[in-house]
């Protein structure tokens, strides 16, 4: 038996067992999420007499296009004037100083108990920019709200007495909401994948017991917790779930609330979306090196941690994605050629029996978002999806294996966009196409060859999958250039 084949064979099937893991974690969470809808969402707890101080935090970075829109979102807030502190974190370096100054003077002119935090450099980037904050600052309370954000006026009214009904609760996160959802289809694609997150994902975990995360912006904290936890630290890129794990494991409850939704803006253009799932999949990799063994050496339920390892690990799905499509134009012709492996690939075939369970939990979540929506458009989308992220797959890849070897890297923020045509000049740009995108475009070529290969020797097995990568990874370039110019 030919050693190259059976490795490639073997590869492909641990690929494949792994796929099988991680949608089974996904359909247990969908099962959960059902289960918690179908009894009922607790009841928002009675409002206080007496309302706390609270600190609102917008930590901006050249955001030009929209700090003033979260700025005046931030001061339309309901909530008692004497009890509410704005903090515009500014480490900006362009026109964006200028105009947040200008609105922090118009509202504190008016009363308003605001202030332009500049600090003297961006040492720790959004971790630093949030920890510098809270050195001047005692309130009980932390709000925090990305550029992108728009809160509704009622937010802090909705979540601050879940806090107060119980002194263990160290976060009440919100789901995200999509201003933009509509603008096109990247952004709905965007839509498609985040409504899985926060409508199952979140409602699932919270429902049984496990940890979830704080998502960065559209939540608040308990600034006891922040302290017990240790603060803001600057290791990863993903300051949010980090801080999340070591509160959680220090014993804070953590409560979401999907009906309560803070509306955010997606990214419109590719290089914005690929700088933001950079930071996300980096970061989570960085997360999971750092607490996966204190998840393991703590005191938790098993099944606490096995859900909280897989939670971990859900941006290293990225690395097994790309090894099984680089392994799948090799094995066309292994199928062809070796029929000793006949039996072997017919077993492989019913793990993908593992893919069932993302078909269902994303239609759960596509359904709970879009309850009117006719059925057809489901698979369309749900396809559209899975070749977008297979394309996005080389990326995020990358920046998995650069968050697990430790490489450190800058924190790259995602370019906001706006609204209106003024927006639209002020374009800003992560990075020119660069050697990865010609490599995305090489490998759509790869695996255009894989698919005439199937064709050619009539081996339709792959061909489903050839068809999602090759569209993918065109798209990527194509978009990617397309947006550079």
């Amino acid at each position: 038996m030919a050693v190259l084949p059976l490795l490639l064979v073997v590869l492909y099937t641990l690929c494949l067992l792994f796929i099988l893991g991680f949608s089974a974690g996904q359909w247990q969470l969908t099962r959960l999420a059902l289960r918690a809808y179908a009894k009922g969402l607790a009841p928002a707890p009675p409002a206080p007499s007496h309302w706390p101080r609270v600190l609102v935090q917008l930590p901006l970075y050249n955001e030009q296009n929209v700090v003033e829109r979260v700025i005046d979102a931030a001061a339309a807030l309901d909530y008692p004037a004497d009890r509410l502190h704005i903090q515009v974190l500014d480490d900006s370096i362009d026109a964006t100083v200028a105009l947040a100054a200008a609105r922090v003077a118009h509202y504190a002119a008016q009363g308003l108990r605001i202030s332009h935090v500049c600090r003297p450099n961006r040492e720790g980037y959004k971790a630093g920019a949030l920890r510098y904050g809270l050195e001047e600052n005692e309130d009980e309370f932390v709000a925090i709200f990305d550029a992108d954000f728009v809160p509704d006026p009622d937010f802090l009214r909705r979540t601050i007495p879940y806090f107060l009904q119980d002194k263990k609760v160290g976060v009440v996160q919100t789901r995200w909401g999509h201003l933009n959802e509509d603008e096109s289809l990247l952004t709905r694609l965007q839509a498609f994948g985040l409504n899985a997150h926060f409508l199952i994902e979140q409602v699932g975990r919270t429902a049984a017991g496990f940890f979830i995360n704080f998502n960065g912006t559209g939540g608040v904290w308990r600034r006891a917790c922040i302290d017990d936890a240790g603060g803001w630290h600057t290791d990863t890129l993903t300051e949010d779930l980090d801080l999340s794990y070591r509160a959680q494991l220090r014993g804070w409850r953590f409560i979401y609330r999907p009906e309560i939704v803070a509306p955010a803006e997606l990214p419109a253009v590719m290089d914005a979306l690929k700088s933001q799932q950079f930071r996300w999949t980096k970061g989570a990799a960085e997360t999971a090196h750092k607490h996966l063994g204190n998840m393991w050496r703590s005191q938790q339920p098993l099944p606490v941690k096995l859900q909280a390892t897989f939670h971990l690990l859900n941006s290293s799905v990225y690395i097994v994605i790309m090894l099984m499509a680089l392994l799948s134009v090799p094995l066309v012709f292994v199928r062809a050629q070796h029929q000793e492996f006949k039996g072997v690939f017919r077993l492989a075939s019913v793990f993908l029996i593992g893919f069932t369970p993302l078909i269902y939990y994303y239609y759960t979540a596509w359904r709970l978002a879009h309850p009117t929506k006719p059925l057809w458009r489901y698979p369309v989308f749900f396809l559209l999806f899975l070749s977008v992220s297979m394309g996005l797959s080389l990326h995020n890849a990358r920046a998995v294996v650069l968050g697990w070897w430790g490489k450190r890297t800058p924190f790259v923020r995602t370019p906001k966009a706006g609204t209106g045509s003024l927006a639209r000049k002020r374009r800003y740009r992560t990075g020119g196409v660069g050697g990865l995108v010609i490599l995305e475009g090489v490998l759509a070529v790869y695996f255009a060859f894989g698919l005439a290969a199937g064709l050619y020797l009539n081996d339709f097995g792959l061909l489903p999958f050839h068809s999602l990568l090759t569209i993918g990874f065109a798209a990527i370039c194509y978009y990617s250039i397309r947006d550079d110019k």
